[in-house]
């Protein structure tokens, strides 16, 4: 199935065509390649209003994830329908994260990609509220992002290593 892809801001150029090969290589991964997933690229104004709105946080962030099905970490929704097909919307904040590779050095498209597994991890069930859920989606996002790394000879890792 597709991955819609949206650039919605115009501050930070994003390699859109990289990214959405990411999308579709860690979708794979995780099983779900069967399912549409949107992307929108956020600048720093649409993710503090998102934020707000959803986490009642009035601050820029790196990502937010909306899922079209609640479901169980690492389980599959169950469409109905065609139209159910869908894992739902992840918002990159690119400005947000443009801006802390620039403080840390690190590359940005690398970051994006792991941002991105991050965000697609969260529309499949997966958190991080917990010691324990966030060792179950560390582990997970490990596992996707070697598949990436297999495909691309990068070396991608998930950015929370250290969140407990």
């Amino acid at each position: 199935m597709s991955v819609a892809l949206r650039n919605a801001q115009r501050v930070v150029s994003v390699r859109r065509a990289a990214l959405r090969r990411a999308v579709c290589v860690l979708r794979a991964a995780l099983g779900a390649s069967r399912f549409d997933v949107g992307v929108v690229c956020a600048g720093n104004g649409l993710m503090r209003r998102l934020n707000g709105a959803y986490r009642q946080r009035s601050e820029p962030t790196d990502v937010l994830s909306f899922p079209f099905h609640q479901v169980t970490a690492g389980e599959l929704p169950r469409p109905r329908c065609r139209d159910e097909y869908n894992l739902g919307d992840i918002f990159l904040g690119v400005e947000y994260i443009h801006q802390q590779c620039r403080a840390t050095g690190e590359d940005f498209d690398s970051v994006l990609a792991v941002t991105a597994a991050h965000g697609l991890c969260h529309l499949l069930g997966y958190q991080h509220n917990t010691k324990h859920e966030w060792q179950q989606m560390y582990q997970k996002e490990v596992e996707i992002l070697e598949e990436l790394n297999r495909l691309t000879g990068a070396n991608l890792r998930p950015l929370t290593a250290s969140l407990f």
